[in-house]
């Protein structure tokens, strides 16, 4: 019997939630991989899409770590009333406004359209970079409503779930249409090939 090969794909994250979507999406997909969590602090910039700010964490960190290994931002838009805002400044919306505050600036506008973004950026072998990008369509809930999931989950309500918040439908059904698992979708086509 042949054996098995084990590749090993670092994981550039403190985010224990993303750790564990990403190792169960490759353990369903692509069980002869191994994610392995990499906790090295990660540069910040700033910047119009998450594309470049993840490609420059990638590099930020291409020091430190042999390839491949890979980086994953994303952000929640609210797209036409505050033009894309919190967008690529989600993760500091989220610790000084939290939901509530998104709630507060949209008050009672009809217009709540808005969506989550994932970009995940990877080093390869060969030291080049590629990156693959999720989006999950939606709109503002009136109010936060669910226990699920983490950030901005509570007031988004996806256009595959009607009705229901990220937060109140649960993480496995949460992590089979989320932005995440869309990109990460396309970086398993990337190795199955």
């Amino acid at each position: 019997m042949p054996e098995t090969t084990t590749i090993k794909l670092s994981f550039c994250t403190g985010n224990p939630h993303k750790v564990a979507e990403v190792q169960a999406a490759f353990a369903q997909k692509l069980p002869g991989y191994v994610i392995e969590q990499q906790k090295i602090p990660l540069q910040e910039l700033q910047a119009d899409t998450l594309e470049e700010i993840a490609i420059f964490k990638l590099q930020s960190i291409s020091q430190h770590l042999r390839p491949p290994f890979f980086i994953e931002d994303a952000g929640f838009f609210v797209d036409d009333v505050l033009r894309g805002f919190p967008g690529v400044y989600s993760h500091y919306v989220m610790d000084t406004l939290g939901c509530e505050g998104i709630l507060k600036l949209l008050g009672d506008s009809s217009n709540r359209k808005a969506h989550f973004e994932a970009v995940i950026a990877l080093m390869d072998n060969d030291n080049i970079i590629h990156t693959f990008k999720g989006v999950n369509q939606g709109t503002v809930s009136l109010e936060a409503r669910g226990t699920s999931g983490f950030g901005f989950d509570p007031v988004f309500i996806s256009d595959d779930t009607p009705g229901k918040t990220f937060a109140e439908i649960g993480m496995d059904a949460k992590n089979r249409i989320s932005h995440r698992s869309r990109a990460l979708e396309k970086l398993i086509e990337f190795y199955r090939r």
